[in-house]
């Protein structure tokens, strides 16, 4: 018998959490759901959250110590950060021109903009602080951020993921330095542990489709089916800005970045990290997928374990795209529901904080919020308009998740082909 995909058995477990979760919430067995699924579902995310940081170290020192040559890794970290960049400021723009050709926010009546402003204040209040804290901390606060004080205290963290990269680039980068003689067993350990890790993703993807259906499952009861209804239908023209930007992202101009810069197929490219895509979907956390993103990349892409192993886990961090997309036409629905329209100024001040929010934001479900508040204060509206967009962000953040995935994916191939690291077997596919 011909043994299922781990796709196709993830997009199973998607379906059935989908499905469960609407009848269950029809029948009344939204207690029993959260009571006795649900927990399956946190276990799934706590195995992946688990090795988030180990997987990063070893990756990450394998990658460069395999470099040999600090001008070879200066050349692939320049590459690899000025197509981030690039990504991200495009996402942004794309973000902006959408929000503002479309106008969602003169869908909201002043009635449901009050009734969700009550229903979301806690939450609310509590974004509100956490983006209070960052920007009383000044402008060059993401840079003393990068640097912990504490190795050790940072990795107790997945929200201090980048500090964890900065040390590992850091102590990558003396491995290069030093001849290779006095590296020799500290280059053995991490090839060692990297490979302890991998196995581990093994035995954890396991039980990826179970995971899935839990977290499906407990996420459509939460909402419930008579209020799903009626938060789309209220939000429907702002979730269909944000879609149509997806699609736009990954169904055109990457396809098109693809084509112009490597000789794989868009169809082999999407097919290659699908297993990725979908468990993005569900988790909502780049971070959480990276352990499959880089194995779908090397598997299916043909992208050698030296890029991927550098470029992945830095993108996981730094390159949302995804986010950047959300922040801006969120930013600007919010405004428009307020009645504010905003100055060419403002619009420009969306494109550099989003960039530099998407940067700190952590590859965990949610964060992009704290960072919305962040760009919204920037521009003069009030952060209070985060409430509008609560009911449906976290659908919406599991879009955006699969946009950021694809867009590290996109890089790493990118980079694997300029580096000729990039091992193409068949571009009819």
């Amino acid at each position: 018998m011909k043994k299922i995909p781990l796709h196709l058995k993830i997009i199973g477990g998607l379906t059935l959490g989908l499905l469960w979760g609407v009848i269950a919430a029809h029948i009344g067995l939204s207690d029993f759901t959260g009571n006795w699924i649900r927990p399956f579902g946190t276990l799934f995310m706590n195995m992946l959250q688990l090795i988030a940081v180990p997987l990063i170290i070893a990756s990450l020192v394998k990658g460069i110590a395999s470099l040999n040559d600090i001008r070879k890794l200066s050349r692939i970290g320049g590459k690899t950060l000025i197509a981030y960049l690039c990504t991200t400021v495009l996402a942004v723009t794309m973000g902006l021109l959408l929000a503002n050709s479309v106008k969602p926010g003169n869908a909201f009546s002043e009635d449901k903009r009050d009734e969700m402003k009550e229903m979301y204040a806690s939450d609310v209040t509590q974004r509100q602080q956490q983006a209070a804290e960052l920007q009383d901390s000044g402008p060059l606060q993401f840079l003393v951020d990068i640097v912990p004080q504490n190795i050790f205290g940072a990795a107790t963290q997945n929200q201090n993921m980048l500090q964890v990269i900065f040390f590992t680039l850091f102590f990558g980068i003396c491995i290069v330095l030093l001849p290779a003689e006095k590296t020799t067993y500290v280059r053995k350990f991490f090839d060692g542990l990297n490979a302890v890790i991998l196995k581990m993703i093994d035995l954890i993807m396991f039980f990826a489709p179970y995971g899935v259906f839990a977290l499906m499952a407990s996420i459509i009861t939460d909402f419930g089916s008579d209020s799903i209804v009626e938060l789309f239908t209220a939000l429907f023209l702002y979730t269909l800005t944000f879609l149509i930007g997806v699609f736009i992202i990954v169904l055109l101009i990457y396809p098109l970045i693809l084509h112009f810069f490597t000789r794989l197929t868009y169809k082999k490219f999407l097919r290659g990290i699908l297993p990725a895509q979908t468990l993005a979907f569900s988790t909502s956390s780049s971070a959480a997928t990276l352990p499959v993103t880089m194995r779908c990349c090397e598997k299916n892409l043909g992208v050698s374990k030296e890029v991927s192993g550098f470029v992945l886990p830095l993108g996981a961090t730094i390159n949302m795209d995804g986010t950047s997309l959300y922040q801006a036409i969120a930013a600007v629905f919010i405004a428009q529901a307020f009645g504010f329209d905003l100055s060419l100024a403002q619009q420009l001040t969306i494109v550099l904080t989003a960039t530099l929010a998407s940067i700190g934001s952590a590859a965990v479900p949610g964060a992009g919020i704290v960072m919305l508040v962040v760009v919204l204060t920037a521009i003069g509206v009030d952060p209070e308009g985060v409430a509008l967009i609560f009911a449906v962000d976290r659908i919406l953040d599991m879009c955006r998740t699969v946009v950021n995935v694809t867009g590290d994916s996109l890089i790493a191939t990118l980079i694997a082909h300029s580096e000729n690291k990039l091992k193409v077997t068949d571009t009819s596919l």
